[in-house]
């Protein structure tokens, strides 16, 4: 099946833990959550959830000034049988259902795009093949939104594959019934001149398990949301993410988990790596634990490798707890430079310093690239580091 649619050496660390009264709604955001673009002032880079993005990169996404143009870009969508594969126009009752936009950039997304694509797994379905989606710009600007639902105790995995050139504002939505399984592999592969924002929402249903592995090579800017809440008790939510951020590149990826329901479960673990001058990766994690949300177990970590000098990492996880019941919580932080202790170790063994090089990155990300669980994309993304690294010798 298949549609189109118009759619310097350093680092920082930070962290914080506090015990909140009100929710991160409320706290962290400018506006509430909302549809309609009027509701969120022009960002200027003061505002704590802009502060580490580069606004005049963004190409007048963040302030009205970016109207579709040019062919934008192209969906094809690669599906099984069990699947049902929809455009729809902007009054599908299906759209917005796993939450609102949070800043201009989303709400902009979803009050410019034309049409969506649902992607609906029926109930108790389980795929032996994933869905495929191919997002290939074509230059221009674009605005999009799709839509990936789960009937109760199906199983999927979808792997999102971003190429070419554009300026991308988007809005996906992933819906889990009760007990389901879903597996998302997002890859922001683009040119080096496309700009890409995105607010992923996920909405776990009691009992259901949702995976999202979110992995970014290409770009000028690249700004993706992704961000969980729960429907029911018993859901559970792993948040993996692996970038690697070359000269002259901004990648930001900020995320929250909402626990509002009482014994759910998260994981976050993202991992960076950064070479050359004026290489910034942007890792904002915030976990919200809400009075309600009583057992909940929760962790997030996020470590970063920084290859070369000239390249900037900004990492910083938040963790807020409104109740003190819950089953656990925590996160980490850490930031270092390439271990000489590694590559002397390798090296001494006879291994030539580039492949030693190769082989301590690829032991960094061993374990996120596993995750996806699908040999041709890891595969190709292991491909992909070592192709970052010959270019930095």
């Amino acid at each position: 099946m298949a549609e189109a649619q118009n759619i310097p050496a350093g680092s920082t660390t930070a962290g914080s833990i506090a015990v909140a009264a009100e929710s991160t709604v409320a706290t962290r955001m400018s506006a509430p959550p909302s549809f309609d673009v009027a509701d969120f002032p022009v960002p200027h880079g003061r505002e704590e959830e802009w502060r580490f993005t580069p606004l005049e990169r963004l190409r007048g996404l963040h302030d009205g000034t970016a109207v579709a143009s040019g062919e934008g870009v192209k969906v094809d969508i690669e599906a099984p049988e069990g699947v049902t594969v929809e455009t729809v126009g902007r009054d599908d009752e299906r759209l917005g259902k796993a939450g609102k936009p949070v800043d201009r950039v989303a709400a902009q997304a979803y009050s410019s795009f034309e049409k969506a694509s649902v992607v609906t797994v029926a109930k108790d379905a389980v795929l032996t093949e994933p869905i495929r989606i191919a997002v290939h710009g074509r230059g221009g600007t674009a605005f999009g939104h799709q839509v990936i639902e789960l009937g109760a105790f199906a199983e999927a995995v979808v792997v999102i594959d971003h190429t070419g050139d554009a300026v991308l504002a988007a809005n996906v939505d992933y819906v889990l019934g009760d007990g389901a399984k879903l597996t998302v592999v997002s890859v922001q592969d683009w040119d080096e001149k496309a700009v890409h924002v995105a607010q992923h929402n996920a909405l776990v249903g009691r009992d259901a398990s949702f995976k999202s592995v979110v992995v970014t090579f290409g770009g000028d800017v690249v700004r993706i949301h992704p961000r969980v809440a729960y429907a029911a008790p018993g859901g559970e939510a792993e948040l993996f993410g692996l970038y690697f951020t070359d000269a002259g590149q901004h990648q930001e990826h900020r995320l929250l988990v909402d626990h509002n329901t009482p014994h759910c479960k998260s994981n976050v673990a993202y991992k960076g790596a950064l070479q050359g001058e004026g290489a910034h990766a942007v890792w904002i994690g915030d976990v919200l634990i809400q009075a309600a949300a009583e057992g909940t177990d929760t962790y997030e970590l996020n470590r970063n490798l920084v290859l070369t000098d000239g390249a900037r990492v900004d990492s910083v996880p938040n963790l807020e707890i409104e109740t003190g019941e819950i089953a656990g919580a925590g996160h980490a932080s850490a930031t270092g430079r390439f271990d000489d202790e590694q590559l002397f170790y390798l090296m001494a063994r006879g291994i030539p310093e580039t492949e030693a090089r190769r082989l301590v990155v690829r032991g960094f990300f061993a374990e996120l690239v596993q995750q996806i669980g699908l040999p041709d994309v890891q595969e190709r993304l292991i491909a992909k580091i070592e192709a970052e690294l010959e270019a930095s010798v």
